[in-house]
């Protein structure tokens, strides 16, 4: 039997949303396959830029879709952030947090002392996402920064997946507070490398694979973190997106879904005019992307489709793409 795919990397490193469930159900084979794969002895960790609740909470939650996980196994942005920090300001110092409960308590843990106004004086601010985050939270922190405070992101997502649609993520509020300030902060979080050296510490990991659904945070982030990615089609990122990504958001594999971390990863191969994948073949022919063998929905075709454009030497704007490929 070929080995599979998984077995390659000494860890599994996933993010949530979009990889394992999607609001309140699980994607179709996940729990499955992360099951599997810690039952054959490979570690798993959870990378998210979730930094609002606690490991706890987010481990109950995984829990009762049906998977072994537990409190430790979960990294998030949060963890990262304060990371951070910490290289900033002297331990005990104060911070004033924006965010939930999860960053709260990864502050207190950390040996901060924990101060809810400019007022206090904090040497440091940490901002990350919470539904109940108000304007009075935003002007604090930009009073902070303002009096010297050093700043941290968890992360600068622009977009929040919700049951009702995409809706304005911590990007956005962090964005209010540099308009207010005119600095950046640093950020802990994808598509920053990291968030990935802290789950790589955490699991003493040398190898691992990160799987993700969106090429801006997930992909991006894994490729500058120097580790092998896979983007799964169950979430954010389009076909469309995938065939025009420039080489920094290129992942290593492409799945349809997470149980083909258990089988031999099926690559392009070339061909005369291109490359073929599990019975497609897509050719570029005068300026021209066709697929001339097998179905163009399939995932085989989209592989094809991939490194042919990737391949070209005339970017995708300036190519005519069958398509049937990305719709």
């Amino acid at each position: 039997m070929a080995a599979s795919l998984l077995s390659a990397y000494d860890c599994l490193l996933a993010d949530l949303d979009g990889v394992v469930y999607e609001g309140s159900r699980a994607i179709e084979g996940a729990v499955e396959s992360i099951n599997r794969a810690q039952k054959s002895q490979v570690p798993v960790g959870y990378v998210t830029n979730n930094s609002s609740r606690k490991p706890e909470t987010i481990s109950d939650q995984l829990r009762g879709f049906g998977l072994d996980a537990h409190p430790e196994q979960i990294v998030s942005s949060g963890q990262t952030g304060v990371e951070l920090l910490a290289t900033m300001i002297p331990s005990g110092s104060k911070v004033l947090v924006v965010g939930g409960e999860g960053l709260r308590q990864r502050v207190i843990d950390a040996g901060f002392d924990l101060v809810e106004s400019s007022d206090d004086a904090p040497e440091g601010v940490i901002q990350g996402f919470a539904p109940d985050v108000a304007w009075r939270n935003l002007a604090e922190a930009a009073y902070s920064i303002q009096n010297g405070a050093k700043w941290v992101a968890t992360n600068s997502d622009w977009t929040l997946p919700q049951e009702k649609g995409l809706a304005p993520g911590n990007g956005t509020l962090v964005s209010a507070v540099h308009t207010a300030v005119g600095q950046l902060p640093a950020v802990a979080g994808k598509p920053e490398p990291a968030i990935f050296e802290t789950a790589k510490r955490a699991f003493s990991s040398k190898n691992p694979l990160f799987v993700g659904d969106r090429i801006d945070t997930d992909i991006v982030g894994a490729n500058r973190a120097g580790i092998h990615s896979a983007l799964v089609l169950t979430g954010v990122s389009t076909r469309k997106e995938l065939l025009g990504i420039g080489a920094e958001g290129r992942p290593t594999y492409i799945f349809g879904n997470l149980i083909e971390l258990h089988e031999k990863y099926n690559a392009p191969k070339p061909t005369k005019f291109g490359f073929s994948c599990e019975g497609a073949k897509v050719e570029l022919l005068s300026g021209k992307v066709r697929v001339v063998a097998g179905d163009p929905k399939s995932l085989g075709a989209l592989k094809a489709a991939c490194a042919v454009i990737w391949g070209a030497s005339t970017p995708i704007y300036g190519l005519d793409v069958e398509p049937a490929l990305y719709e």
